[in-house]
């Protein structure tokens, strides 16, 4: 059995109080920021894979709202809200970015199995998912939050509550506990940081991506002897403030992926393969016609979704320890804790254990009747067995290790192993059982992330004196309600970056027996190229036989293919005239269409488990490679899956995370020695690190910079004449956009961006936020 902390801790807000909590302004404003979060989160995995936590930005915007409201709207009774308000506000704006990841992570694998993306099929994923797993939780809430405080250390949670009692109005504080006394909670928090990071990567990226002031990628290739080698960086603020937040050394190990794949692999692959005569499987085209990112497509992508595959089982084969220890004082603890006697105090109340196992029961049910998910009951089962595990597991190493190295894509790696291999057990293989593989791994997926979150903000309310059920209650609210959107916002970003390549490019001698489709769905084309051809088709989904993504063709009656549909989630064709597929835009010829392709890290990876297992087909070659890759990097005691991640993306996203990586390093190597010197211990520096004004300003850059690259994809789509015209006014008269110059120009506005960052992590621009008064 595990160790359980007897000490009794006294809560901020002593259990006998009765300040405002759970009030609808509460619900509403964190509601509403968790939408915002969350849409932002769904941005950021598509592109890189990752989220990072919104509970702290949530919970500073959440003050800094509440008391503007109470300054402006004194005259009419409003008041500033209490720490408890707050506390529910960020309990209910959490849900949204650990529902994003789990939809980020796995939905967008339904379009490379051959599937369209629908939103009916990833609302119920969220929703399922989302309240699954908060479900899964409570009953363990006692076991893990009360009885291993001291054990479970739940760092986000512990830095958001810091956080709030630094921002604790004077009714919070009169109402605190004696222990705490009045005076113990220093300045406010400096909100500023976060508004200011938001309104700078608003701005910003519209400049930039909308009025095409100046590039958003710079990049060079590299000639003899170093063939097709290159350098390129995406110069966003999200990207920096990525960076900034998981620090240099994970940002390191993934930059360093890249410079594998991108100033080795590549060029190798190019110079061992110039002098072949005919393509190289799965490419399509001759190697030495291939430019940096054809052979990316057609090779590395294997060689990362391997990487990534060895790397996530390798991470959750080195935390199966833990797991199992999770697993067995969980379950000795929770035992425990039903056989103790019922608690009376607020800060003991919870949901009910009736409650609970009627909402499973219930969750169930809609799993099983839902036909866009194309369940069974084994899968179910499956889904139930699976959540409970990885629920019980996520919300444990969550308080060991923090909701960053919480190995959810391990879990979620696990659990579709497990499930396809199952099914293939029994006989269930081929397409026909790809759906709902994927809909098992993904509510599983979305139930353990959530899990996680949900414990995390039950520590802070625990340490606040926050009650567990009006938290319980608010983060349903708030994944409910976020679901509702985040299936719109991933639909909209992937429909708004497609684009259509005439079959003649691509496939020419494409033809499929009329009859074969006459129950196919309709489509007519959409976004800007519309107007190029208005006619409506049959849709035809067309299988890579080498097991890459399956293409989808728009056909005309006699069965031949007129177009290709390239999606805006793991797409290839970024670029396209008229139709036809080029390298670079000419601005002297109209109809050009260019957009930014999302490329869905770890959803390639999630299509190839399923389709190798069921399918039976996958370049195994390439996959194999990257999996030696991963055991290469064991070896040498250096931890894969970062890395592996920066082999699979684009270095254009890993290098500009490793130099938000390295601004950190630097403010903190200057912030350091003082705190030493003042007895600091390493938990506390970290702790204080974590939430200073340089993580705000990042958490800021992320969320503003996200927001606008979704804004200005969905404006660019509909109003293709005015993103045309300034995209050619760009080529022609913009030195900062085109030119052998641009590269260098466009790094001025970037190297600004670095500096605000800089300034605003020193305290030169906002304070601190004094929470070395409450250590």
């Amino acid at each position: 059995m595990s160790p359980v902390q007897k000490t009794t801790v006294a809560p901020f807000i002593p259990a006998e109080s009765n300040l405002r909590e759970f009030t609808p302004r509460a619900i509403v404003v964190g509601t509403l920021l968790g939408m915002i979060f969350g849409a932002s989160s769904v941005f950021l995995t598509l592109k890189v894979g990752l989220t990072v936590s919104a509970s702290i930005p949530v919970a500073v915007i959440s003050m800094t709202l509440f008391r503007l409201w109470a300054k402006i709207g004194g005259g009419f009774g409003a008041r500033d809200a209490t720490i408890l308000e707050h506390n529910i506000a960020q309990t209910a704006g959490s849900a949204g970015e650990s529902l994003a990841f789990g939809i980020g992570v796995t939905m967008p694998a339904i379009l490379i199995l051959g599937f369209d993306l629908e939103w009916s099929r990833t609302l119920l994923v969220a929703v399922l998912g989302g309240l699954l797993g908060i479900l899964l939780m409570i009953p363990l809430r006692r076991a893990l939050i009360v009885q291993q405080h001291g054990v479970l250390k739940y760092p986000e949670g512990t830095a958001c509550a810091a956080v709030l009692k630094a921002g604790a109005n004077a009714e919070s504080l009169a109402a605190a506990h004696a222990t705490f006394g009045s005076n113990s909670t220093a300045a406010g928090v400096s909100a500023g940081a976060v508004f200011a990071g938001f309104g700078i990567g608003l701005v910003y990226n519209t400049l930039c991506r909308a009025l095409k002031l100046w590039k958003d990628t710079v990049a060079h290739v590299f000639g003899a002897p170093l063939a097709t080698g290159s350098l390129a960086a995406e110069i966003s603020p999200e990207m920096l403030g990525v960076g900034y937040i998981i620090g240099p050394k994970i940002g390191g190990v993934m930059a360093a992926g890249g410079v594998l794949s991108y100033l080795v692999l590549v060029p190798m692959i190019k110079f061992f393969g110039t002098g072949l005569a005919e393509p190289l499987s799965p490419g399509t085209k001759l190697i030495r016609d291939m430019g940096v990112k054809e052979i990316r497509d057609s090779y590395i992508l294997y060689i990362g979704a391997g990487a990534v595959a060895a790397g996530g089982l390798v991470s959750l084969a080195r935390s199966l320890p833990t797991i199992w220890r999770a697993i067995r004082g969980g379950l000795a603890d929770l035992t425990e804790t039903r056989a103790g006697p019922a608690s009376t105090l607020r800060t003991e109340r919870d949901l009910s254990l009736k409650f609970v196992g009627i909402g499973i029961l219930g969750l169930l049910v809609a799993i099983l009747s839902a036909t866009p998910l194309q369940m069974t009951l084994p899968g179910a089962f499956l889904i139930l067995l699976f959540g409970g595990l990885f629920v019980t597991v996520s919300s444990r190493l969550t308080g060991e290790i923090g909701s960053s190295s919480n190995p959810v894509s391990g879990m979620t790696i696990a659990t579709l192993l497990f499930t396809c291999l199952i099914f293939r057990l029994v006989g269930w293989s081929g397409s026909g059982y790809f759906v709902t593989a994927l809909s098992v791994g993904a509510i599983v997926c979305i139930a353990s992330s959530n899990g996680g979150t949900t414990s995390q903000d039950l520590k802070t309310g625990f340490l606040l004196g926050g009650t567990p059920r009006a938290q319980q209650l608010a983060i349903l609210i708030g994944a409910a309600a976020s679901a509702l959107v985040l299936g719109p916002v991933l639909l909209t970003l992937n429909r708004d970056a497609t684009t259509y390549v005439r079959a003649s490019d691509v496939a020419p001698t494409l033809r499929v027996a009329a009859e074969s489709l006459s129950g196919a769905p309709r489509e007519r084309l959409s976004g800007p190229q519309v107007k190029s051809d208005p006619g409506d088709y049959r849709v035809w989904h067309e299988p890579d036989p080498a097991g890459g993504a399956a293409k989808k063709f728009l056909m005309d009656e006699a069965g031949r293919a007129v177009w290709l549909v390239d999606p805006g989630i793991n797409g290839q064709y970024s670029m396209v005239q008229d139709g036809h597929p080029v390298k670079k835009l000419d601005p002297n010829v109209a109809g050009g269409h260019e957009v930014k392709k999302l490329d869905a890290p770890k959803a390639i990876l999630v299509s190839y488990i399923i389709k190798g297992i069921l399918g039976g087909k996958l370049p195994w070659a390439l996959v194999l490679f990257g999996g030696m890759v991963t055991l290469m990097l064991e070896l040498c005691g250096i931890g894969s899956l970062a890395f592996a991640v920066g082999v699979y993306l684009p270095f254009a996203v890993s290098l500009p995370i490793f130099i938000g990586g390295l601004v950190r390093l630097l403010v903190d190597r200057r912030e350091r020695p003082a705190l030493v010197r003042a007895g600091w211990s390493e938990e506390e520096i970290t702790a204080e690190s974590d939430r200073s004004p340089g993580v705000l300003m990042a958490s800021g850059y992320i969320a503003g910079g996200s927001i606008a690259g979704i804004v200005v994809a969905f404006i660019s789509a509909r109003m293709s004449t005015l993103d045309d015209t300034l995209t050619q006014w760009a080529m022609r008269a913009n030195p900062f956009f085109e030119g052998s110059r641009s590269d260098a120009l466009s790094l001025i506005p970037y190297a600004a961006l670095i500096l605000l960052l800089w300034l605003a992590a020193r305290g030169r621009i906002f304070p601190a936020s004094k929470g070395r008064a409450i250590r």
